[in-house]
């Protein structure tokens, strides 16, 4: 007899989960249970996780046990830090909960150690005082484990590279219910992997890695009418192409509603903005970005020299939950002609339900490889194209997509085929092939098939696909 919980999960109903229980210091929660909702839930909340049971663990030992308990019962595993990047299908049977692996280590010679349940946020607030940065994304309000091992690419990406390139090490219980210390000496295969892999090879309960000394930059956004969109694109082409590696640059067409938290030259209208992060002199930093003043009148001007602690400003990402649809691709050029198809598509009179349209300039220490080879496979990318519809019903869902897919068919004589792995989640074999080249694919399957022989890590289902 089985508990059917949803078309994926099934666990056979005599199976009782207290053995498990017994060995934890944490808990184990069933659908029946009133905390099961608030540990699936991840942050876009389009997306349905319906484990057999969640473990919310608070020591890798409660991982180890878990992973094994999984292993000898036939169960598959997932993992959840703060619930961005979810996907259905890697829920698994039973989905770990990493959120109490909550500790933050800051070293003063610049490195720092932290839990897999600590989000960006966390770490600035414990490292500014130190005048050190982590390489976080666009905002500070996700999982560093989980972003790191997508590779990690963020606003400080042309300066510094990816948050892969800065690990020291991992600690990490891989599917045969192992924990491993893992650097670039100790299971080297594994090092690769983690790095790029997101969770293909093993559940991350700690990571090491080295920071940046950056007090302060100079940055945020400046905001024009989506009327002069094609004018400010155009400028902003050759600009960001010119930029030393000391700056880093998008563009995003936002149509934002009439909300009171909204500022009021954004709010219920189409507009375009231009991020940059400046780490050199602040005073070059606004001389560069006078470049783009000048293009068009300013709606809203948000940059100016900042402490880090202030790094959300420049992209300022949405952080309650919400239902979204978000795919990306990646491009090997934006010129003249992409961007008036974009526009095209997207921009002013184009009907685009998009709430955010956004090109991310490339290239610099991005584009170098770190001192390790990692499964980071989209060094040669130029651009980055990401979009966010609203999917707060099935019919809003599937309009953003479609026209998702216009406009990237739009773009698609500069495809690469490709994505990164944080924003195009690999759980199966199309999206594994976007994610990774056929040699990388191949060395992920391998360390899988080393380290996971029963199958129990939901995440390295794609590469035995």
């Amino acid at each position: 007899m089985a508990l059917i919980l949803d078309a994926h999960y099934a666990v056979d109903s005599e199976i009782s989960f207290d053995d498990l229980r017994a060995r934890l210091t944490g808990s184990v929660h069933t659908p029946y249970g009133p905390e099961y909702d608030a540990l699936v839930s991840p942050w876009n909340l389009a997306v349905d996780m319906r484990p057999a049971a969640v473990v919310a663990v608070r020591t890798a030992e409660d991982v180890v046990e878990t992973v094994r308990f999984a292993g000898a019962h036939g169960f598959t595993t997932g993992v959840q830090a703060t619930g961005h990047g979810a996907h259905s299908s890697l829920a698994g049977h039973l989905l770990i909960v990493t959120r109490g692996l909550d500790e933050v280590t800051v070293h003063p010679e610049g490195w720092a150690r932290v839990g897999a349940g600590v989000k960006w946020s966390k770490l600035v607030a414990a490292a500014t005082p130190y005048g050190f940065a982590g390489l976080n994304g666009s905002t500070t309000d996700v999982g560093i484990v989980g972003y790191t091992t997508g590779g990690g690419v963020g606003p400080l990406a042309r300066t510094y590279g990816l948050a892969a390139d800065r690990v020291r090490a991992f600690e990490v219980v891989t599917g045969d219910g192992v924990f491993r210390r893992v650097t670039p000496t100790q299971h080297p295969d594994l090092f690769f992997a983690l790095r790029g892999g997101k969770g293909a090879a093993g559940i991350v309960t700690a990571i090491e890695f080295d920071l940046v000394d950056l007090p302060s930059f100079y940055g945020g956004a400046v905001y024009f009418d989506a009327e002069d969109a094609a004018a400010v694109i155009d400028r902003w082409r050759g600009w960001a192409d010119a930029l030393p590696d000391l700056g880093t640059t998008s563009f995003v067409i936002f149509q934002l509603p009439p909300l009171p938290e909204i500022p009021p030259p954004l709010a219920g209208r189409m507009t375009l903005g231009i991020r940059f992060v400046w780490t050199g002199d602040p005073d070059e930093g606004a001389r560069l970005l006078d470049e783009m003043r000048a293009v068009a009148p300013v709606i809203l001007d948000d940059a100016r020299q900042r402490p880090y602690a202030e790094i959300d400003a420049v992209h300022a990402d949405p952080v309650e939950p919400m239902p979204v649809t978000d795919p990306a691709i990646l491009l090997n050029g934006f010129p003249a002609e992409a961007a008036g198809r974009l526009l095209q598509v997207a921009g002013p009179g184009s009907g685009s339900p998009q709430v955010m349209v956004e090109v991310r300039h490339l290239g610099g220490a991005y584009a170098r490889d770190g001192a390790h080879p990692s499964a980071f496979s989209h060094r040669a990318a130029k651009f980055s194209v990401l979009t966010l519809g609203v999917a707060a019903d099935a019919g809003m869902a599937a309009g953003a997509l479609a026209h998702a897919d216009q406009l990237f068919a739009a773009l698609g004589d500069w495809d690469t085929g490709g994505v990164w792995p944080n924003f195009g989640i690999p759980h199966d074999r199309a999206s594994a092939l976007r994610s990774y080249d056929a040699a990388t694919l191949a060395r992920l399957r391998q360390v899988v098939e080393t380290y996971d022989p029963q199958g129990v890590l939901q995440a390295g289902a794609y590469t035995r696909s």
